[in-house]
């Protein structure tokens, strides 16, 4: 077991975008929980369900958000706490260099793609599927790629069973990575491809922003 609890990466400005991306995250799974059908009548109402996406279905039947449009709401959906604070705790450690290598408004861009792109390859791998997919961690797969690529020697620390170790960012994210890979098709609730997605989704939108800039920025 590994999980990663701060990097040693320092960035230049105040991650605004990273802040706000937490905090509506938060808000909205504490207005979930507040709700009168509680967190599970949100993932069923904002939930993105390949079934629904590919076989064109109006969700007005049933209460819930157009189809296509829960590609985006189910972003900001968590199944429970600890998927929560799981994907906080990764979109804070890895979001503000990110943030502050593409600025505010490029990374909202960016991450938002990133989310698309990570539930529409859920939807390509399991397009019957009829269970609703939420949660953030395929939006922030994609900053887990952008961070692998960029910042491969910055160090992390990082819980591996009991201990706390400094570990290079570039071993503990593609670690992450091939734990994807290995899990994919096993199921179990977890949309594996949608992480496999958003990661190389990240990691095709940096390698292009990054040959946009000039070589000496580069």
């Amino acid at each position: 077991m590994f999980i990663p609890l701060r990097d040693e990466n320092p960035s230049r400005r105040f991650p605004l975008v990273t802040v706000l991306l937490v905090a509506a995250n938060v808000v909205v799974f504490a207005l979930g929980v507040l709700s009168t059908g509680g967190v599970q009548g949100s993932v069923l109402k904002f939930g993105a369900v390949p079934y629904a996406i590919t076989h064109f279905l109006s969700g007005a039947q049933d209460g819930r958000v157009p189809p296509l449009l829960t590609l985006l709401t189910s972003m900001f959906v968590h199944a429970g706490l600890l998927h929560l604070l799981g994907n906080m705790l990764y979109l804070w450690i890895f979001g503000d260099n990110i943030e502050d290598v593409l600025g505010p408004v490029r990374f909202v861009l960016f991450y938002l793609t990133c989310g698309l792109a990570a539930a529409l390859t859920q939807v390509v791998a399991g397009p019957g599927s009829r269970l609703p997919m939420v949660g953030a961690s395929g939006a922030i797969a994609g900053v887990l790629g952008a961070y692998w690529v960029l910042f491969p020697r910055a160090r992390v620390e990082t819980l591996v069973i009991v201990f706390i170790v400094p570990v290079p960012a570039g071993i503990v994210l593609g670690l992450w990575f091939v734990t994807q890979l290995l899990s994919a098709g096993m199921g179990g609730g977890v949309a594996w491809f949608a992480h496999i997605g958003g990661f190389l989704t990240g990691i095709g939108l940096i390698l292009a922003a990054v040959r946009r800039r000039s070589p000496r920025a580069a």
